[in-house]
């Protein structure tokens, strides 16, 4: 599901004027709705939606979502469909619930910025985000009755994004926010970019309708690109250059014009980099960081955050990591993802125990901020939850495990010396390695904890693993990716997926983890992917810099992948897998150091790589290893 639609999922839950359940009547009963529009500093007006609450025998704090995906259903009887939600449980403690179209989109004024830069010491004049939320606060703690001085935001994805946003505004009555599955980097991990390699499907699907202009305040959202088939390979594939798709999304889109005008991690990017400005969170708000371990689109954004908080802010900060994807806490249950188990009802574990306590601590004064661990991470493969005084833990130790040219992956560096002591496969722009074995319209969330089999008998993919575990071995933290290469071009990408290999005899205990999907998969020797990212090799020393490689000269190329938890289980295997495209997740890289945005067809021609496994080139992966 591309971000628009989920999103759209999200935010925009299906409404209607009539209470149809116990819930929803209660909702009527117990609650009025109004809309208005909220002045800005510069003038500009902002749609906004407030849900209050009947009952005025007290005080009530006010809980605010800021978003660009639109704050339906319009119209103060038209209630959203919250009943059906865990927020449903803020309407039960009474809370002042305020939704808002953000700048720019749908029903409010103004011009939309996508990721609007933060402006430092701001002059009170210049407008941004974090302005934008303040003078929201501002006009709501002074005009809707009954409210107790109290505030916090919240939001999931781009929303998150607005959420970290106004945690930076600074007014005395905001206390509490919680970005949760933040858009927080565009260029280094979050949707559109990892590692400076473009992820074009994503990209294409959302900005084709999410970018078009709105040039009047409106109720209605835009059509996206009519397709010509539902095999979201097969289309791609048929889009020779990045130049050609840029013709088909047209001219129109200002934000798809600045993704092809800043090729590289300058100060446009950079401005738009919310870790750059996480200092300015008043030690008076609390933050509390919420994400999924097999998020597609913001895992980076959540884990990073979190610790950028930690790194320069002297305030509250809390962190949250749970087995889902993107959102998945707010609209599932959190038992499975494609084939993979994870049992009990994870996403109502940590609304119980974790959203809902913090926003009551902190809006309502109730209960105690203790109750809350530092971090509360659930380990998959486990399938357990554990909290930390802090992330990545104590104790972890950075464990190096060494590729072997015969398929081995040990603790041990190779003794081999020679310069044929290494792997070789061609990657080949036209026959690219796909990200996932079926044929897909939409990317899929799945793909994030999908069966690697169908990649392991690739040619074009090398696989090296461990013999069988004798005891398991738990890994929590960033992972880092070390290989020594040499290709017979001038730029390469390289994919490095850790995968968790089933026992031959595995089977699900369906009392305990249910029936998931219900598809029935063959879990016996599963190549589970645990963590898979990419590396777009010209920007191995610095995203700023792009630099060239020398053809047949080895050189290492070193990144960090994601934080994991994971626990590989005695009997299982641990497996990495190499290869140089992932399609049509990232784009194809045309394997010639030439701008990728704007080079032809020509441009894309086959790269023969190597990958030395030798004791003077030792690659391999370094593992956050928990003891």
């Amino acid at each position: 599901m591309n971000k628009f639609l989920l999103g759209l999922f999200l935010f925009l839950l299906p409404c209607v004027a009539v209470a149809t359940t116990a819930d929803s009547v209660w909702m009527a009963q117990n609650y009025t709705k109004k809309e208005v529009y909220i002045k800005m500093r510069d003038g500009v007006r902002l749609f906004t939606a407030i849900y209050a609450p009947n009952d005025k025998s007290k005080k009530h704090p006010i809980l605010m979502n800021r978003t660009p995906y639109s704050i339906a259903p319009y119209g103060e009887n038209a209630f959203k469909r919250y009943w059906n939600t865990h927020y449903l449980q803020y309407f039960k403690r009474g809370y002042i619930i305020v939704l808002q179209d953000v700048r720019g989109r749908y029903m409010s004024e103004g011009q939309f910025v996508d990721v609007r830069p933060f402006v430092p010491n701001n002059d009170r004049v210049t407008t941004d985000e974090a302005t934008d939320t303040y003078d929201t606060i501002d006009w709501l703690v002074n005009n809707v009755k009954g409210n107790n001085k109290k505030v916090g935001i919240f939001g999931i994805s781009y929303p998150g994004f607005y959420a970290t946003m106004g945690a930076l505004c600074g007014h005395p009555a905001l206390k509490a926010a919680s970005p949760q599955a933040p858009v927080t980097e565009w260029f280094i991990g979050d949707d559109f970019h990892h590692n400076g390699a473009f992820m074009e499907m994503d990209a294409f699907s959302f900005y084709s309708s999410f970018g078009k202009p709105r040039p009047i305040p409106t109720q209605k959202g835009l059509p996206g690109f009519q397709y010509f088939t539902k095999d979201n390979y097969k289309f791609y594939l048929s889009i020779p250059t990045l130049k050609d798709m840029a013709a088909i999304m047209g001219d129109s889109i200002k934000f798809w014009q600045d993704l092809y005008a800043h090729p590289n991690y300058d100060k446009w990017w950079q401005q738009r980099n919310t870790r750059n400005f996480v200092q300015y969170i008043p030690n008076t708000v609390a933050t509390l960081v919420v994400g999924g371990l097999f998020d597609a689109e913001d895992c980076f954004g959540a884990w990073n955050l979190y610790k950028a908080i930690e790194e320069k802010a002297s305030n509250n900060n809390k962190l949250v990591m749970g087995p889902w994807s993107h959102g998945g806490w707010a609209r599932t249950k959190g038992e499975y993802l494609g084939n993979v188990r994870f049992g009990l009802n994870n996403s109502k574990w940590y609304q119980e125990n974790v959203e809902i306590p913090f926003f009551e601590y902190y809006l309502e004064g109730t209960g105690s901020a203790a109750t809350i661990s530092e971090a509360s991470i659930f380990f998959s493969g486990a399938n357990q939850w554990r909290k930390f005084d802090t992330w990545p833990a104590a104790g972890t130790q950075n464990t190096h495990m060494y590729l072997h040219a015969d398929g081995g992956l040990t603790p041990k560096v190779s003794t081999g010396f020679g310069e044929n002591d290494f792997n070789r496969y061609t990657s080949d722009p036209q026959k690219p390695v796909p990200y996932t074995e079926d044929v897909h319209f939409g990317r899929t969330a799945e793909y994030m904890s999908d069966d690697q089999r169908f990649a392991s008998r690739r040619p074009d993919v090398l696989v090296y693993q461990t013999d069988t575990l004798k005891d398991e071995l738990t890994l929590g933290g960033p992972l880092v990716a070390d290989l020594f290469t040499a290709i017979n071009t001038t730029d390469a990408d390289f994919v490095v997926k850790l995968i968790d290999v089933f026992p031959d005899n595995f089977a699900y205990d369906t009392t305990i983890f249910g029936n998931g999907n219900g598809k029935n998969y063959p879990m016996d020797g599963y190549q589970m992917l645990v963590r898979g990212e990419v590396m777009r090799g010209r920007y191995r020393n610095s995203f700023e810099t792009p630099e060239a490689f020398e053809p047949e000269e080895v050189t290492e190329v070193k990144y960090t992948l994601p934080d994991v938890a994971h626990v590989f289980k005695k009997g299982h295997r641990i497996m990495v897998q190499v290869q140089s495209s992932w399609f049509p997740l990232v784009d194809r890289n045309p394997q010639q150091f030439v701008d990728i945005y704007t080079c032809s067809k020509k441009d894309f021609i086959p790269c023969d790589i190597k990958i030395f496994c030798s004791k003077d080139h030792p690659s391999g992966i370094i593992l956050p290893v928990l003891h």
